[in-house]
């Protein structure tokens, strides 16, 4: 595994449905439908409710039946067949129970005829859910008669992979993509928060080319028992040069059956800074390997303490410190178990720190808010491809806590996290304090499809329950705060004696402790 860079999508995970079929019906002829797909979620409502329905007229008929429409498709070199799109809709349903059939001529190349399949997977779910209806501007059906006369005469998985990837180039969004089955396993790994290695973070160091441990190890991971440490470069993952392999081909390598061992040969370079090894004074290097055997590592996203502040008057307080590093599918569980034990432990107020996390699940996000919000209230607002305005509501939520809140935000804080920040400060549940947040204000579906590839897809655009636009814009902190020393590893602060005190040496920890006492002077907030 390895830390991303950047904004992650803010994502609704979806399954594909099966193939109904895909047969031959005119030789050198595949047949591939493609399905309507749902994104549900739990305790949360769509206002308003009332469903469009789409009802086909026949022409001339004045009622509703159905209808066929078929456009043949131009174009094809002479050695393939002609390719049709068929959309058929059963009246008086509604829209989402529409379907599509897309017919084209079969590649000779099993693996290129494969991807021929999830090209028409991929171009029906653009069709239906892509933000932009007018595709960026261009026949998005003439595009896949053009992409799959590209695709016909190739002899490789990879080449005509490029070619989807080219198709959705063409729409100007970045957050629109597929990836490889092999990406996506590494993304669930993310999202489901389990996998089977030795425990490290990695990612490429941007100056050197070198693989790095930037996040350091999962502590306890059998990596950290080995001795690994932030800052420690990867030099050979079972005798091989990591050098020119990015950070997934890296992680790979590392991954594996239970049980197994991996040797890693690293240099380690003596730091006096235990936080900032890169910038820090170096006083020697050494080279060596370790055997690291494999096990079942469980990834938490959610990291906490409790910092005791002592107020100008002389009152103790405990304050709970909560770090949300991604919004995973486990995040919602962890920090309520988490808030119901500092609860129970006497926790009279609360420091949610969301900086640099890039964001995940858009549902996380949405279940993280309904911990410290009550009754209905709103918690963003979706903008589909209309241009309609769909606010997301709580449904009769109760808070676990009702203590003063602060949220700590920076430039680093994207997607899910601005909208979590969002629906804790326009509903007056919490004050932000930090640096203004990365600013990406749209929602992207993720699709696996059925050769088990992915599709990411723009589905929607958000705004913040008070109506703000995030996108490209960011949200603004109540109170601006750079810190003069921010820890890149978690996992440092719980393994060091002193977590309290290094938090203390963070600036913003500092102004969200000035802000707690301010909030408890008003009035608890709620």
């Amino acid at each position: 595994m390895e830390s991303l860079i950047g904004a992650k999508p803010d994502l609704a995970l979806r399954r594909p449905a099966p193939l109904s079929r895909f047969s031959n019906p005119v030789s050198g002829t595949g047949v591939f439908p493609v399905p309507r797909r749902f994104i549900g979620g739990s305790k949360l409502r769509a206002v308003p409710e009332k469903q469009s329905e789409s009802r086909c007229e026949v022409e001339g008929s004045g009622r509703t039946s159905p209808w066929l429409w078929e456009k043949a498709a131009s174009g094809f070199a002479a050695a393939a067949a002609a390719a049709a799109v068929v959309c058929a809709c059963g009246c008086d349903a509604p829209a989402l129970a529409e379907s599509l059939t897309v017919a084209f001529p079969v590649s000779r190349a099993r693996e290129v005829n494969t991807v021929q399949r999830t090209l028409v997977e991929a171009w029906g779910l653009i069709r239906e859910t892509f933000i932009d209806p007018t595709f960026n501007h261009q026949d998005w059906d003439l595009k896949l008669q053009q992409t799959m006369v590209e695709m016909f005469p190739l002899k490789s998985e990879d080449a005509a992979y490029s070619k989807i990837s080219g198709m959705l180039a063409t729409l100007g969004d970045p957050f629109t993509r597929i990836i490889s089955p092999k990406e996506y396993q590494s993304f669930r790994i993310g999202s489901d928060g389990n996998l089977q290695g030795v425990g490290l973070f990695i990612n490429v160091e941007p100056k050197s080319g070198n693989l790095v441990v930037v996040l350091s190890c999962i502590d306890g991971s059998p990596a950290d028992r080995a001795g690994i440490h932030e800052g420690d470069e990867l030099i050979e993952i079972d005798g091989e040069q990591v050098t020119g392999l990015d950070s997934e081909a890296a992680a790979r390598k590392l991954r594996g059956r239970v049980g197994s061992t991996v040797r890693v040969k690293l240099l380690t370079v003596m730091s006096l800074y235990l936080y900032f090894p890169v910038r820090g004074e170096q006083s020697g290097s050494e080279l060596r390997e370790v055997q690291i055997s494999r096990e079942v590592i469980k990834l938490s996203p959610l990291s906490s303490t409790i910092i005791r502040h002592k107020s100008n008057d002389g009152y103790e307080s405990k304050i709970g410190y909560v770090r949300l590093s991604a919004f995973s599918q486990n995040a919602a569980t962890e920090m309520e178990n988490v808030i119901q034990q500092m609860e129970d432990e006497g926790v009279q107020s609360y420091i949610l720190d969301l900086r640099n996390n890039p964001g995940g699940l858009v549902k996380a996000g949405l279940d993280v808010a309904q911990i410290w919000l009550d009754g209905d209230e709103t918690l963003v607002n979706t903008i589909d491809r209309e241009g309609n305005m769909l606010p997301i509501n709580m449904v009769d939520g109760h808070a676990l806590t009702h203590d003063p809140l602060v949220v700590l935000v920076n430039e680093g804080s994207a997607s899910a996290s601005e909208i979590l920040a969002g629906a804790l400060h326009d509903n007056g549940r919490a004050v932000l304090v930090g640096h203004r947040t990365f600013g990406k204000g749209k929602i992207q579906s993720v699709t696996e499809l059925n050769d088990g590839s992915a599709l990411f897809i723009t589905v929607a655009k958000y705004l913040s329950p008070a109506l703000h636009d995030i996108d490209q814009v960011g949200i603004n902190p109540d109170v601006q705060c750079t810190p003069d020393a921010l820890t890149s590893s978690l996992a440092s602060f719980l393994r060091d004696n002193n977590t309290a005190s290094t938090l203390e040496s963070d600036s913003c920890i500092m102004v969200a402790e000035h802000e707690l006492e301010v909030q408890k002077l008003k009035g608890t907030a709620s």
